[in-house]
């Protein structure tokens, strides 16, 4: 039982809670909702999501070669990673200039295919791409000690969701294998859908960014069920942790020697779990393993 985690307060919280909910919340109550990127999987140097963008950026400089001389191709053709990092840090601090220059280009990025052919390209990714300084398969960058969080809960009649501002149709094709979590138990930003020729089309038009105060928003809107225990990592959890009844669990990236150390884009957050007395899990303190073999 959660062998990953070392003995103390942090596992004791967590198997009392769930030893409470198991006797005293009916099943079907039982939702447990949990932030991907720096919560589930590695988002350091920098999120998986924008590795695939990067490359499909790239692609599509390589093809026009007007797109060179603006953002975001100009950083992906010339591998200017820092400018996409600054970016995702400055819409965490409140400026988002770059975030929505950004977000702009995602939405024309994959427009025009079928969800089967971007799930296609999707999967073929996770096939080759490997972590930029781990040297791991991004499959292979979950963090062990969530994973066994996971299931543990699921032994205990919970249903887990995936609730991230990652891309809900590029986290599908993998969270079954990485977490053994089923596609519609994933809830993520997407971009519009349309149907034509006995088939379902990408389209560029936006349709929600699930971060923030929509992560609650969302959640409520798919699940139809208050949380009894959420985790998170960053800023745009902070809602969605406080709208949950029962257990909150804030994951501290502080081990510089196995993962990364970082509170950037968590400085809300961590003052957030202070004042309301949230469970923070230290990675460096609680995880006795951060990645499995693979």
């Amino acid at each position: 039982m959660l062998r990953s985690w070392h003995d103390g307060p942090t596992k004791s919280a967590i198997v009392d809670f769930v030893d409470w909910a198991a006797t005293n919340v009916p099943p079907e109550e039982r939702v447990a909702v949990f932030d991907n990127d720096g919560t589930l999987w590695c988002e350091k140097p920098m999120y998986v999501q924008l590795d695939f963008l990067l490359r499909r950026f790239k692609e599509q400089a390589d093809d026009d070669p007007a797109l060179r001389e603006k953002q975001p191709y100009r950083a992906a053709y010339t591998g200017d990673l820092t400018w996409f990092g600054d970016a995702v840090t400055k819409h965490y601090q409140g400026d988002d200039v770059d975030f929505k220059l950004l977000l702009a280009e995602v939405l024309s990025a994959h427009h025009a295919i079928t969800v089967d052919e971007h799930a296609s390209r999707v999967k073929a990714f996770f096939a080759e791409a490997t972590h930029p300084t781990l040297g791991r398969p991004y499959t292979s960058c979950g963090y062990t000690p969530m994973v066994e969080l996971l299931r543990y809960l699921a032994d205990n009649g919970f249903a887990n969701y995936v609730v991230s501002g990652g891309g809900r149709d590029f986290m599908r094709p993998v969270t079954w294998q990485m977490y053994g979590i089923p596609p519609e138990r994933v809830v993520g930003s997407s971009v519009g859908l349309t149907y034509r020729d006995a088939d379902v089309f990408i389209t560029a038009e936006p349709e929600f960014l699930d971060d923030g105060p929509m992560k609650p928003v969302r959640l409520w809107s798919r699940i139809g069920r208050r949380p009894i225990l959420a985790a998170g990592n960053s800023n745009g959890d902070v809602e969605m942790l406080e709208f949950t009844r029962g257990l909150r669990l804030l994951v501290r990236h502080d081990d510089a020697a196995r993962e990364f150390e970082y509170a950037t884009g968590a400085e809300r957050a961590l003052q957030h779990a202070a004042a309301s007395d949230w469970t923070v899990v230290s990675m460096r303190d609680d995880w006795r393993t951060v990645f499995g073999s693979g």
